[in-house]
């Protein structure tokens, strides 16, 4: 297990703070000499400590591109394994490209023994909900895995976004992409579980 040094951890919470900061800018807020930011912010970038990524508001506060939101869990037959998913499904680029389209979250899990898939669907409409997940997934992990590869299907709508990665909580403590100034850095989760 991999801990982060008390530099590391500052960096950290100043990339979580606002990710596009420069090392120049962690530098000044941390007191951190900015050669040792950029060293140690590209170490752990290499380690895959540290990820970044992009995101633009799609529902009724940002682009409106869909109003509706639903989660499934669906448990996939005995004898599915990882491997199996992955050789199948996401090296297909049909998959990717669906995928960067309509699924805006997967995870694989388990279920009961059997391998599970968990994905939140984004749609215009309930009903496209349903069209986009009956129509087009479940018809494509047929065709993949095998006309019996579901199990069953576990389904809620999801209504307001209220956490992301631990950290941000849009209606509260973000403003114009990133955490507000006065946000107090105690309150911004790095790794410290007790």
């Amino acid at each position: 297990m991999r801990k982060l040094d008390e530099k590391e951890e500052k960096i950290v919470r100043g990339l979580i703070r606002n990710p596009r900061a420069s090392d120049n800018n962690i530098s000044k807020r941390t007191g951190i000499p900015v050669m040792t930011v950029n060293r140690k912010r590209k170490h752990m970038e290499e380690e895959g400590l540290i990820r970044y990524y992009m995101s633009t508001s799609k529902g009724d506060s940002g682009l409106q591109l869909f109003g509706a939101k639903r989660l499934y869990i669906i448990k996939l037959k005995i004898g599915i394994t990882r491997e199996k998913y992955f050789e199948a499904l996401e090296k297909d680029p049909n998959w990717r490209m669906f995928n960067s389209t309509y699924i805006s979250l997967v995870y694989l899990g388990e279920r009961e023994g059997h391998l599970a898939l968990v994905i939140i669907l984004d749609a215009k409409t309930e009903g496209q909900l349903v069209e986009e997940f009956n129509g087009k997934i479940v018809s494509f992990l047929k065709q993949k895995l095998g006309e019996d590869c579901i199990k069953e299907v576990i389904t809620t709508n999801l209504d307001k976004l209220v956490r992301v990665h631990h950290n941000y909580l849009p209606a509260i403590n973000m403003e114009r992409g990133k955490i507000k100034k006065d946000w107090p850095d105690s309150y911004i989760f790095v790794d410290e579980v007790k």
